[in-house]
């Protein structure tokens, strides 16, 4: 179905919405910094609604999601910065230029051609929006040197991620799987000693670098943290709710039971998903 006309309606009911004058109040008075934490908690529920593969929840959390859109773009437009169709513009000339292997005459490539022609690009993008600011009279430095660009907002495993990424392009990386398990191998090291010595501070720092290199090994296996660990989240309520039932069916209760018996109606229930799989 061609949404020309449904997008329309979206940007009207936003306009009415944000009238200062017939419009609704709480609308009329949020601006960029208060609708941003609902932004991030809308990409959050379209996750989850794939996670749980139910496509009525995601096409509900898609508009969500869509409405932050039109949102931001509302409160630009007002303000005279862009509105809803630069956006779309300017994500359309961005895909076109990010993809020359199929709007272009680069031809087929494998994915890691593929890949490398989109980082080069997106470094080109960079120094052209540098440009782009110079000449509009804008700042340009960058603040915490050549990271500065990864998003502070993003989940902490996702930056991560992408701070590694970053530095990577930079040739600051572990050239072998091995070398990030060795790693990984001397943080839990020092957090051992971390919580020999009593130093909470030093745990806790200690703790973040184990997290950081294990993120790391992620990304030369080719396996997002936050999904993987999202994974885990799934498998762990699973498998407890496994537990429960089996410690119900037994005459008690999680709060009755003794860890034995947890840990053996665990063990049976993941015996029983090697079994289905």
């Amino acid at each position: 179905m061609i949404a020309t006309k449904q997008i329309k309606d979206l940007l009207s009911i936003m306009a009415r919405l944000r009238d200062p004058e017939t419009g609704c109040p709480w609308d009329i008075e949020q601006d960029f910094r208060s609708i941003a934490p609902y932004t991030i908690e809308e990409a959050y529920e379209v996750a989850d609604a794939i996670e749980r593969d139910d496509m009525v929840d995601l096409k509900d959390e898609l508009g969500d999601l869509l409405l932050q859109v039109v949102y931001h773009s509302q409160m630009a437009n007002e303000a005279g910065h862009f509105d809803f169709g630069d956006v779309v513009e300017a994500v359309s000339r961005k895909m076109i230029r990010r993809h020359p292997h199929v709007f272009g005459d680069a031809g087929p490539k494998p994915v890691h051609e593929v890949n490398a022609m989109w980082d080069d690009i997106k470094a080109e993008e960079r120094a052209e929006k540098r440009q782009a600011k110079i000449a509009a009279g804008l700042p340009t430095e960058v603040k915490n040197g050549p990271l500065g660009e990864v998003p502070r907002a993003l989940p902490a495993l996702s930056r991560a991620e992408k701070l590694q990424k970053r530095a990577a392009a930079f040739g600051f990386d572990w050239p072998e799987v091995n070398e990030v398990l060795d790693k990984i191998e001397e943080e839990i090291g020092e957090l051992r000693a971390a919580i020999e010595s009593g130093d909470k501070s030093d745990r806790k720092d200690e703790l973040g670098d184990v997290i950081f290199a294990l993120v790391n090994l992620g990304r030369h296996l080719k396996i997002d943290a936050e999904d993987a660990l999202r994974g885990t989240n799934r498998k762990f309520v699973r498998r407890l709710t496994s537990v429960e039932k089996a410690v119900l069916a037994a005459g008690s209760s999680l709060d009755e039971a003794s860890l034995d018996e947890m840990e053996e109606a665990w063990k049976a229930a993941k015996e029983a998903e090697k079994l289905k799989s």
